[in-house]
C-alpha cells in the first residue's frame, strides 16, 4: 500500500527559446560551483595560493567529465565505440540523427579513477605535496557534488529503481516507462510535452497511467546517503585532526561513498539488461575494490601524519 506517491513528469529543462538548459547539466554546474566554494575555504585554511586553486578546478572538471563519460562507455555502453564514437566525448547524439543530449551517460566509477589520476598529476606538477594530501581534501567537495548528480538522475528519470511493491513510497517515472513516440501515438498529440501532460492529467488516459508501475526513487536514496557522507567528511576535516593523517579522509570517502552505492544498487534496475540476472550488478562489483582500498587507507593513515608548514 503506497501512502506517499509521486507522478514524475518534469520538463527537460529551462527553455530559453533558442536553447534549453538541461536540468542534468544544471546540476553539474551547481555541483562544481559548490565544490569551488568548499575547496576554496579549505585552501584558505591550509594557506594555499589562489593560483593553485585555479589549476585544481581545471584538473577536476576535465577529470570528472572525461573520466565519467569514458567510464560509462567502457562499463555500461561499449557499443558506442563502434556505433556512435563522437557521442562519447561530445554532448550530442549523432545516430540516428543529431540531437543535443547534454551530459548524460556518466559513470561515477570512471570519474573516481580519473580524479585519482588527475590528482596525482596535480600533486607532482602544481602543488608539490603528497598525492594523498590533495585527495584527502578534494573528496569533500566531490562528496557534495555526488548529491546533485543523483538529483539530476532523478530529474532525468534515469537509473530508476525497482518496483516498490508494498513499500509506502513509490514514484511513477512516466517518461521512462512511456517513450516520446509512444506518448504521441497513444494521445494523438504531436507535441511531446503536451502528450505527456495529457497522460498525466486527462482522465481518459487513466488506464495508460495505471500501467506505469510505482518504483523506488533510488536516485534520491543515494543522494541522501551521499549527503550523510559529505557531512561526516566535513566534520572530520574541520573538527578533528584527521586531516593531518595522509589518506584517512580519502579512505573514509571511498569506504562510505561506495558502501552507500553498493547497498542502493539492490534497489535499482540493472543498467545493462544482459546482466540483470547477476547476483551482484556492475556497479556493485566495481564498488567492492574501492571499499577495500578505503579501509586500507584509513588503517595505514595512522602511521602517516603530515603537517605542512607555510
Amino acid at each position: 500500500m503506497h501512502t506517499l506517491t509521486l507522478l514524475w513528469n518534469p520538463n527537460d529543462g529551462i527553455d530559453l527559446g533558442f536553447f534549453t538548459i538541461k536540468f542534468y547539466s544544471l546540476m553539474f554546474v551547481i555541483a562544481f560551483s559548490l565544490g569551488w566554494v568548499i575547496i576554496k575555504k579549505i585552501y584558505q585554511n591550509e594557506g594555499e595560493s589562489e593560483k593553485n586553486l585555479d589549476s585544481l578546478f581545471i584538473y577536476m572538471v576535465v577529470a570528472v567529465l572525461l573520466g565519467a563519460r569514458i567510464g560509462h562507455v567502457l562499463f555500461y555502453q561499449s557499443e558506442l565505440i563502434f556505433e556512435d564514437p563522437l557521442s562519447i566525448i561530445l554532448p550530442f547524439r549523432f545516430v540516428p540523427e543529431i540531437e543535443y543530449t547534454g551530459f548524460r551517460g556518466l559513470a561515477s566509477h570512471g570519474a573516481a579513477i580519473a580524479v585519482i589520476i588527475a590528482m596525482f598529476m596535480y600533486s607532482k606538477k602544481v602543488i608539490k605535496k603528497p598525492v594523498l594530501w590533495i585527495l584527502d581534501r578534494v573528496v569533500i567537495p566531490v562528496a557534495s557534488g555526488a548529491i546533485f548528480v543523483r538529483i539530476g538522475n532523478f530529474i532525468n528519470s534515469e537509473i530508476i529503481g525497482k518496483p516498490s511493491g508494498d513499500f509506502p513510497l513509490g514514484v511513477q517515472f512516466l517518461k521512462d516507462e512511456i517513450g516520446a513516440r509512444q506518448a504521441t501515438n497513444i494521445t494523438g498529440i504531436n507535441d511531446v510535452k503536451e502528450a505527456y501532460s495529457a497522460i498525466a492529467k486527462d482522465p481518459s488516459f487513466a488506464e495508460v497511467l495505471a500501467s506505469v508501475p510505482f518504483r523506488h526513487p533510488a536516485q534520491l536514496y543515494e543522494a541522501a546517503g551521499y549527503a550523510i557522507v559529505f557531512a561526516i567528511l566535513f566534520y572530520f576535516y574541520w573538527k578533528t585532526d584527521k586531516r593531518h593523517y595522509l589518506g584517512f579522509l580519502f579512505g573514509m570517502f571511498l569506504t562510505l561513498h561506495w558502501t552507500v552505492r553498493f547497498f542502493v544498487e539492490f534497489l535499482k534496475e540493472a543498467q545493462v539488461p544482459e546482466r540483470a540476472d547477476w547476483i551482484l550488478n556492475t556497479g556493485q562489483l566495481l564498488s567492492i575494490p574501492l571499499i577495500i582500498a578505503g579501509i586500507y587507507f584509513m588503517v595505514v593513515s595512522a602511521k602517516k601524519r603530515y603537517t605542512s608548514e607555510k
